[in-house]
Formats: C-alpha cells, sequence, structure tokens
C-alpha cells in the first residue's frame, strides 16, 4: 500500500460507492477519485480546491484557488468563479469544486440560459432561493448525461456555492450539493467552504463570526488560505477574491491575488510571526509534564 504514501493525501477507502458515507462524497467529491485497476477497492482523494464564502453583517466576501489537476505532472490553473449579475438589480457569485468539465458545463449552461432568454434563468430568478433550485436542478442534468456517457458513474460530481443578493431581498448563501439539494448560511453557520476544507477550518471557525468585520473576515480567509497552501501541495495560488458590501447592489471588479502580491506576503509573514511570539509567552508547563 505504498499508494497511500503519495504526495496527495486520500481520506478513506472502500470496496464499493454504496459504502461511501454521505457526507464524505460531499467533501471528497468522486472527481478526485482514483480506481485501481485489477483492485477491489477504491482510494477517495481530496479534491484539488479551496473555496470560502462568507457572509457577514455587512458583506459577503468569496474566494477560490484555481489549481487542478489530472495527475501530479498535469497541474493547470482554471478560474473556478464566475459572476451572474446586473448592476444596481442583483449581485450573483458561483464558486465550484469538484470534476472540472462538469462545472465548466454547468457555468456555460447557466449562462447560456440567460443569453438566449430563458424563462427561468439567473437573471429573472426572483430569490437567491429560486436561483438556487435553478443551479441545483443544472448540475443534476449534466451530471447525469456525462454519466451516461462512461461506465464509471461516479467520477463527473461537482458542489457549488452560489452567493449574492438580489433587489428587496436579503443578502444569501447557499452550499449546492452534486445531488441538486443545498443549504443556506446561517447566522450561527455563516461561512461555507469546498474542498480541501480540513486546515483553513478551524482559522475561520475561532476568528469568525456573522457579527465580524469585513477587513477581519478577510484576513481570516487569506490567513486560511495560506495554511492550507503550507501543508498542501493541491492547493496553490492564484487566488480569485471578490467582497461584496450588502445592499449595494455594485458588481464589484474582484482581485486576483498571485505569488508576487506584496499584501498577502506581508499577512503571511505576520501570521507566522505572530504565531512563534504567541507559542514563546505561553507559560512554562509544570515539572509533571516531564515526568
Amino acid at each position: 500500500m505504498n499508494l497511500l504514501k503519495a504526495n496527495l493525501s486520500y481520506q478513506a477507502i472502500y470496496k464499493n460507492d454504496s459504502q461511501i458515507p454521505f457526507d464524505r462524497r460531499i467533501i471528497a467529491p468522486p472527481s478526485a477519485r482514483r480506481c485501481l485497476v485489477g483492485l477491489d477497492f477504491c482510494i477517495w482523494k481530496i479534491c484539488m480546491t479551496y473555496c470560502v464564502a462568507l457572509r457577514l453583517k455587512d458583506g459577503m466576501i468569496f474566494a477560490s484557488d484555481t489549481r487542478t489537476n489530472a495527475g501530479m505532472d498535469n497541474i493547470a490553473t482554471f478560474r473556478k468563479m464566475y459572476q451572474y449579475s446586473i448592476e444596481g438589480e442583483r449581485f450573483l457569485t458561483l464558486q465550484t469544486a469538484g470534476n472540472l468539465a462538469t462545472s465548466q458545463a454547468v457555468f456555460s449552461k447557466l449562462q447560456q440560459n440567460i443569453n438566449l432568454g430563458i424563462t427561468q434563468n439567473l437573471h429573472n430568478a426572483a430569490t437567491l432561493f429560486d436561483a438556487a433550485q435553478m443551479v441545483g436542478e443544472c448540475v443534476r442534468q449534466i451530471t447525469t448525461y456525462s454519466q451516461t456517457l462512461a461506465q464509471d458513474t461516479g467520477g463527473f460530481t461537482s458542489s457549488f456555492i452560489l452567493g449574492g443578493q438580489i433587489k428587496d431581498q436579503p443578502p444569501e448563501i447557499f452550499m449546492i450539493y452534486p445531488e441538486g439539494n443545498f443549504i443556506k448560511a446561517t447566522t450561527d453557520t455563516p461561512f461555507f467552504q469546498l474542498g480541501e476544507s480540513k486546515y483553513g477550518k478551524p482559522i475561520l471557525d475561532r476568528s469568525i463570526d456573522y457579527h465580524s468585520s469585513l477587513q477581519d473576515a478577510l484576513h481570516a480567509i487569506l490567513i486560511s488560505f495560506d495554511s492550507t497552501m503550507r501543508s498542501n501541495l493541491s492547493v496553490g495560488l492564484p487566488i480569485d477574491l471578490v467582497v461584496y458590501h450588502n445592499d449595494s447592489l455594485a458588481i464589484p471588479v474582484g482581485k486576483r491575488i498571485d505569488e508576487n502580491d506584496a499584501y498577502f506576503g506581508s499577512l503571511r509573514d505576520h501570521w507566522a510571526d505572530g504565531l512563534r511570539h504567541i507559542l514563546s509567552q505561553m507559560p512554562r508547563s509544570p515539572d509533571d509534564y516531564w515526568q
């Protein structure tokens, strides 16, 4: 089982798809699965993506990495966040993790529905809930179609985060699962993550709540990306960042953070220095800790 010692971490081993817990299928999408020929099990690999979306009292922040791969020798950069907005009327952002072909097909189909003036599309959805239903149905249709083209029915799924605000409606964020169902962020759970979430989640859990300022939340998100990239090479720069102020109905320009971004580099250094300083200032352990 030396394969488990590869550079990428693996989440679990199961003899067949039916043994895979539902929640784990969401965390580690089947697009990341690598089936070994001639062996009666599949290895599920944590998805090479990290996306975060926060809904706070003053606004929302969305951030996605851009790294994807088809093996360690085939790593590329692809955008994983798209907007479907109308200035002054609605702001909608969609993020994704999972099978790249499925994700791109969903993005394209949603935009095509807008361009063709389909009766129900993201530009005429009355509420964010209606928009989430549209995205979920689109995900189901494309995934089902893709699965009919191949014998492997488990490798075509993607998960999505839809967030934004429609005029005269509250700002909302939804996580949309590969099956098309979804959940909504609340004041108790103000953020969602996709992909390689375990390294950044403790930082967000400890530092962010619904009443946090946008500046503090931005710091926490960027540090969560730094921690993830330091611990797992499968997530990397550039990072696509969008900050939205509630009720503005403005279309943010967005920011792409790359390896030459001085501010992000400074935050990473400050965080590392701060951790070392805090550790050095902690009280000495009692003698019985050293027995």
